[in-house]
């Protein structure tokens, strides 16, 4: 992490749940209020008085979606110092120690998943893990404003756990207006064509369609042990969702493209921002939508519906765009 980036004062109220499955991905949960976090990464009121034992409050945590919190199950999210242009975590346990063995999940090890509040910018990557469990990767903060970072991880041993901080890059920067809802956007020369609309409460089907130059694309590249990867964030408070196409690559039924199928649900109306990855031609390429679910009034945008995606280099919402 540049070493100007900065663990923010406070957390906006960010319900958060990473898919651990294939098929199905649910956000649960009511919008919480706002939780702050101090400066020393921790959750304000959150004592091993409140979290006996397992880190869960008794009755009161045990609902609550994952990424809300830096410390759960004993668990905690660290930021720490790192080199201008790299950001650098730890995942401390229940001993206080650097946890130094994890599981692989989705073909790695650490899914860490960052986006800007006003949701122009997000960022998918693999942090590498030094021998003394810090997690090293090239800063995914690509320029100002206050990120989300959420850490997808189960310790062996353990159970899958999200956690998740803000931090913030200084520097000015203007609030960006989300684009305008839209079923087609265009990224890196595809065209990406969005057919149902998630429904508030209950599973919608959601179908992604790919083509290249009017030609369907009929060769998907598996990426992460799927043909695509899409994550939701609820405006307003960034409640997160991330699900994995149904079917998988080489289940001897599932087509590489056009269609990538998923299940999902979100748990209120709302407007959204999906991010579908997929990969072809040895890239990965991520379009972006803007849904509504539900009878939700939509601010109106000053950004066109459709748009297309910078090229590849750094980050969404910036100039440039890639993937870890």
């Amino acid at each position: 992490m540049n070493t100007a980036t900065k663990l923010s004062g406070f957390t906006l109220g960010l319900a958060a749940v990473f898919g651990t499955a294939y098929g199905v991905g649910q956000l649960t949960g009511p919008v919480t209020p706002a939780a702050e976090t101090r400066h020393d990464g921790t959750d304000a009121g959150h004592t091993e008085a409140a979290h006996p034992g397992d880190g869960h409050a008794a009755g009161a945590t045990d609902h609550l979606p994952g990424g809300l919190l830096v410390s759960d199950r004993g668990y905690t999210l660290q930021p720490v110092a790192a080199p201008t242009g790299e950001f650098a975590f730890r995942i401390t346990g229940p001993d206080g120690q650097p946890v130094t063995r994890y599981d692989v999940a989705h073909d790695k090890s650490m899914h860490l998943i960052v986006a800007r509040r006003d949701l122009s910018g997000f960022r998918h990557v693999h942090p590498e893990l030094a021998t003394d469990g810090t997690w090293r990767v090239a800063s995914p903060l690509a320029g100002p404003g206050v990120w989300r970072a959420f850490a997808d991880f189960t310790p062996t041993g353990g159970e899958p756990l999200t956690l998740g901080v803000d931090v913030t890059v200084p520097g000015e920067l203007a609030e960006r207006p989300l684009p305008a809802p839209a079923t087609s956007t265009t990224v890196d020369g595809y065209t990406v064509t969005l057919n149902g609309a998630p429904q508030p409460g209950r599973t919608s089907q959601l179908t992604l369609t790919i083509s290249r130059d009017g030609t369907p694309v009929t060769d998907l590249q598996p990426y992460l042990g799927a043909y695509g990867h899409l994550v939701a964030l609820r405006q307003g408070d960034l409640a997160y969702l991330h699900v994995h196409p149904e079917g998988a690559p080489g289940d001897g039924r599932t087509p590489a493209g056009p269609a990538v199928g998923f299940a999902a649900e979100v748990p209120s109306a709302g407007t959204y921002r999906l991010f579908l990855d997929f990969r072809h031609g040895d890239a990965v390429h991520t379009a972006e939508f803007t849904v509504v679910a539900g009878d939700q009034a939509v601010p109106a945008p000053e950004a066109p519906a459709t748009t297309t995606a910078p090229t590849p280099d750094t980050g969404h919402g910036v100039p440039g765009h890639a993937h870890n």
